[in-house]
């Protein structure tokens, strides 16, 4: 185990590396100048030369990426370039909304489609079930953006019932939540759609495994059988999905921040795109990916803790 946990971190590092050298080959991947851009068409040469040198865009493309690693070792994200703010200050105040987003809405997936799955896969074949499994594979069809515009025209413009926009005030906690239902929503649809197919996937397959039967024989309830040893078994692939949920859920958060006006890492990278602002862009773009290989890293992990037949396949292999 502590073998894999080692070549596992070796692999994220490695990942981490090549995401950082991506980033730094962004700016001369992508047309135009951002100096240009930011300053605008009647700016002065001097002025560009000292826009282009506050990036680092005057150096060599190993210096840049040299310097932009040395940097994130100490935790230093650089400065934005259009405000002269540090980085690291601009991601503290947008990080810790659009973490919520993301968990709230996977906790909103869990707690609706895990149930969904169950049932269906308690009771095959009937007409609750044939319900449940339109509306997952609609919710699964639905992108985050989709849904957010139709909960906002719904439950904002019509019904006047919640918010539309921003985050509420943040001293007020029954505010903040207000806020955060129609994101969290938009967001979580498409997963309890998807956790609600494969948890019933899993729970039928694992229903028909012989140890149930054998369970079933000895004369435990049935209630026992399906919740504490079935059940059991058939999460243990939807803990490797939830990793890349909550990756995936920092993507889509960032439509859905744009949507709703919410001030999280999604409208901070949006709006640094549409100035060219390449530093913070990239800073953005790292820190989303961070969390992604990350929740990915952990999920592995504790999915071969889980379950013992991988550490065995390991061993043999």
């Amino acid at each position: 185990m502590l073998f894999y946990i080692t070549k596992r971190i070796l692999m994220t590092a490695l990942v981490l590396l090549l995401v950082v050298i991506f980033l730094s080959l962004l700016v001369h991947i992508v047309p135009g100048d951002p100096a240009t851009t930011i300053l605008g068409p009647r700016a002065t040469p001097a002025l560009i030369q000292k826009m282009r040198e506050a990036m680092d865009l005057d150096k060599p493309i190993h210096v840049q990426i040299g310097k932009f690693l040395w940097n994130l070792l100490h935790g230093n994200l650089g400065v934005d370039a259009v405000t002269g703010v540090p980085i690291n200050k601009l991601v503290g105040s947008a990080l810790p909304h659009t973490l919520i987003l993301a968990v709230s809405s996977l906790s909103l997936a869990i707690v609706f489609g895990i149930p969904m799955g169950v049932y269906s896969a308690t009771h095959p074949n009937s007409l609750v079930d044939r319900i449940l499994a339109v509306l997952s594979i609609s919710f699964t069809t639905i992108p985050s953006y989709v849904a957010g515009l139709f909960l906002l025209l719904i439950f904002a413009v019509e019904l006047r019932l919640l918010p539309a926009m921003g985050i509420g005030k943040t001293e007020d906690l029954s505010d903040y939540v207000r806020h955060l239902i129609l994101p969290s929503v938009a967001l979580a649809i498409t997963w309890i759609g998807y956790l609600s197919r494969l948890v019933r996937t899993s729970l039928l397959e694992v229903l028909n495994e012989t140890y149930i039967r054998a369970s079933r024989a000895a004369g435990l309830s049935e209630r026992l059988v399906r919740y504490r040893y079935a059940l059991k078994n058939a999460l243990i692939p939807t803990v490797a999905v939830l990793g890349v949920g909550l990756g995936s859920l920092m993507g889509g958060a960032v439509f859905v921040e744009i949507i709703f006006t919410r001030p999280g890492m999604g409208l901070l990278i949006y709006n640094a795109i549409q100035v060219r602002n390449y530093p913070l862009v990239r800073a953005g773009v790292l820190i989303v990916a961070v969390l992604f290989i990350l929740a990915n890293f952990i999920a592995d992990v504790v999915y071969t803790y889980l379950d013992p037949r991988i550490q065995l396949n390991k061993r043999q292999g």
